[in-house]
């Protein structure tokens, strides 16, 4: 029947103010936004204070001394997040933490442009009491160091205790003391026969004049593997001397046209993740999401902008008969048999005639239509009748109709 109640009044005015639903909205849509924008980025915006063997990592196995060391002097370091930084003639030190990790892309795109490939040594793990810390566990298996450029590279290393003795250098610039324990490459392991050639040869460039390389060039192009990473990482950054020694060979290694230094942070799990709901927030479909935005604000602003006072919402079925004449009506109506009533229309003008003009309660019919014909007027009233029950559509019913309303008028003067 209807969702308008009937004897309760309703209430004057909202429950709360237009301002108070402006801020909670405001609030909201913020949050909401905030949320979208932190769950497509979230991962990218990680500190990777891990304690893990990375650029971001300020663990004793990290390289994030480095990283600073490098910004103090002027040699523009940067973290690459995505293998699409690889394109850069910048040295990228690639510091791979498992010998599973892929870095098939760093040694495709790098073929030809100084890269350093650091291979891990420590097991750690990270200290739970002190966030960005981590525990020392024990050297870690040589497999995973081995396996880093593995199988394009296979040689056979060793872990052993130095005496801390200064390094031998062969071309390259400063300095080196011998980590305690150290880590280094002992050849090339000539098994394997699926080694490509250009990937045989080894050129050491630091040895700790035992036969064992600390740093080695690989094949003639300017890709170098550091098989110990104390020369570089935050331990080995404790000594000024070392850390002097570590910019100069990372100069000695960078090429000429270089803009600075890159440090890859994609193969430790910190690369720029995919995302469908990233592309909302980038060109070129930031257009349309900003689109999207001015299109729901410009609503919004609508739905507040109201003019006037509100308005009360009708009932679905109105009291009283001119609801029931509305009804039967519009019932007539679809049922397409409005012309049908010119005749009975004619017959309730001419009862009512009758009873207003003082006819003889006699007369019927023929005689009564005789009758009201011999009034004095313009129209007789059997051809306003005949025209009535004539009618075929809805306009020429509402002629006839008009006509003998019109009729009676006539008369009644």
């Amino acid at each position: 029947m209807s969702d308008i109640a009937i004897s309760p009044k309703a209430a004057d005015g909202p429950l709360f103010r237009g301002r108070t639903v402006a801020l909670m909205l405001a609030i909201g849509i913020a949050g909401f936004a905030g949320m979208l924008v932190l769950g497509a980025y979230a991962p990218d915006l990680r500190s990777g204070r891990n304690g893990g063997a990375h650029a971001l990592s300020n663990a004793v196995t990290g390289y994030a001394g480095l990283v600073q060391l490098a910004q103090a002097t002027g040699r523009n370091p940067r973290i690459v997040r995505s293998t699409h930084g690889f394109d850069t003639e910048d040295l990228l030190i690639v510091t791979p933490e498992e010998g599973r990790t892929n870095i098939s892309e760093a040694l495709i795109q790098r073929a030809t442009r100084p890269t350093l490939f650091v291979l891990p040594k420590w097991q750690m793990a990270a200290d739970e009491d002190h966030p960005g810390w981590a525990r020392y566990q024990g050297l870690i298996p040589l497999y995973e160091p081995i396996g880093v450029l593995a199988p394009g590279v296979n040689f056979t290393m060793r872990q052993y205790r130095s005496g801390g003795g200064v390094l031998a250098t062969h071309g390259v610039p400063g300095r080196f003391w011998a980590p305690r324990p150290i880590q280094v490459i002992t050849g090339i392991d000539q098994k394997n026969k699926r080694q490509q050639d250009r990937w045989r040869k080894l050129t050491p460039l630091i040895d700790d004049g035992k036969g064992g390389i600390v740093l080695a060039q690989i094949g003639e192009g300017p890709l170098y593997v550091l098989a110990d990473p104390d020369l570089l990482n935050n331990r080995g950054m404790k000594e000024l001397s070392q850390a002097r020694s570590a910019l100069a060979l990372l100069d000695w290694m960078n090429s000429t046209d270089a803009d600075g230094i890159a440090f890859d942070v994609s193969s430790n799990g910190f690369g720029h993740s995919r995302s469908p709901l990233k592309l909302l927030f980038e060109p070129p479909f930031l257009a349309m999401t900003l689109a999207i935005v001015v299109a729901l604000l410009l609503t919004g602003i609508h739905a507040f902008g109201r003019f006037g006072p509100s308005r009360a919402r009708a009932r679905a079925v109105a009291f009283g008969k001119a609801a029931l004449v509305d009804n039967s009506a519009l019932l007539i109506r679809k049922a397409g048999r409005e012309a049908r009533l010119g005749g009975r229309y004619a017959a309730a003008i001419r009862e009512r005639a009758a009873r207003f003009f003082g006819a003889p309660a006699r007369l019927r019919d023929g005689a009564l239509d005789q009758y009201l014909d011999s009034l004095k007027g313009k129209q007789r009233f059997t051809d306003l009748m005949q025209a009535a029950d004539a009618a075929s559509d809805r306009h020429s019913l509402l002629d006839a109709a008009q006509a003998l309303h019109d009729w009676q008028g006539d008369k009644s003067r």
